[in-house]
């Protein structure tokens, strides 16, 4: 009897296994890349477009601008507030009033006890 294992054809699985790897992993490493210097690249587009516009001067000794972490999140906060006031307090309780609604045939039971087919003799 053969078996499964007896057939399959190893070196090619090993092979289908490392290309798999290699390009998830070489994926993540190019995301990674992306992400630190997608904000480089935006900054030194806005300084084109400031430049352009005649908005900008060039400082020297100018150094990156960055945000604590901290300061993100209350700033995240802040406007989180702000704009869940804009919208009406509500009391926040749920009620479920009963409606009363028209007979229908097709949920009533007794339509299904008395038709009753009749047996012959």
């Amino acid at each position: 009897m053969n078996h499964f294992l007896d057939v399959v054809n190893w070196s090619q699985i090993w092979v289908i296994t490392a290309v798999g790897y290699s390009v998830v992993f070489s994926a993540l490493i190019l995301l990674i890349f992306v992400f630190k210097f997608m904000p480089k690249v935006l900054k030194l587009q806005m300084k084109r477009k400031l430049k352009r516009e005649g908005k900008y001067t060039e400082r020297e000794g100018e150094e990156e601008e960055y945000i604590a972490g901290e300061v993100n999140a209350a700033i995240g906060t802040a406007l989180s507030l702000y704009f869940s006031d804009l919208h009406d307090d509500e009391s926040k309780i749920i009620t479920i009033k009963r409606v009363e609604r028209r007979y229908s045939p097709w949920s009533s039971k007794i339509y299904n006890i008395n038709n009753v087919l009749p047996t012959r003799r």
